[in-house]
């Protein structure tokens, strides 16, 4: 395959918007800031991946994956009441708790999780856990700006180093 060509372990740098069924701009990157990815990886959605898959630098793509596709539909299971008192005490700010906020949180291994405060009771406090996009059919279009092979330091560790080598 021609290394310009769009394949698994190939940095590859797009511009791109997304868009949902709403018409709502979610998300772009332009030519000046685009996004760095591997290819292939587990960094971007598989079906993203599946739909580039091939493409060429200099070519433009347009597409809609499906909620299924993309981060699934939005659950129950990922609604939480908790104890209104965790949100509490001096370490916490006052005004932590507002509906429609968005707050760190960790799962019981430790995992960090953001959760959208969805009601609040004077003892409960309900979260909501879904992804954001969940629900949502996600329309891309963009172009692709660049195709590189990655380098072994940038598949040991997972992502993309920028121009000189190492950047966290």
């Amino acid at each position: 395959m021609e290394i310009n060509k769009i394949a698994p372990q190939r940095v590859v740098s797009l511009s791109y918007s997304l868009t949902l069924n709403n018409g709502e701009l979610a998300d772009h990157a332009t030519e000046e800031q685009p996004l760095m990815f591997i290819h292939g990886i587990g960094q971007t959605l598989p079906a993203f991946d599946e739909k580039l898959d091939g493409l060429a630098v200099g070519d433009s793509f347009s597409f809609t994956l499906s909620a299924e596709e993309g981060y699934g539909e939005a659950s129950d299971q990922y609604m939480v009441e908790l104890p209104k008192n965790i949100f509490e005490g001096e370490d916490v700010p006052a005004d932590i708790l507002q509906i429609g906020a968005i707050l760190p949180m960790q799962d019981q291994d430790g995992n960090p999780m953001d959760g959208k405060v969805v009601e609040i009771t004077d003892n409960t406090v309900m979260m909501d856990f879904n992804h954001p996009l969940a629900g949502e059919a996600l329309s891309f279009e963009g172009k692709v700006l660049a195709v590189r092979e990655a380098t072994e330091e940038e598949l040991d560790h997972g992502h993309v180093h920028g121009p000189g080598g190492h950047h966290h």
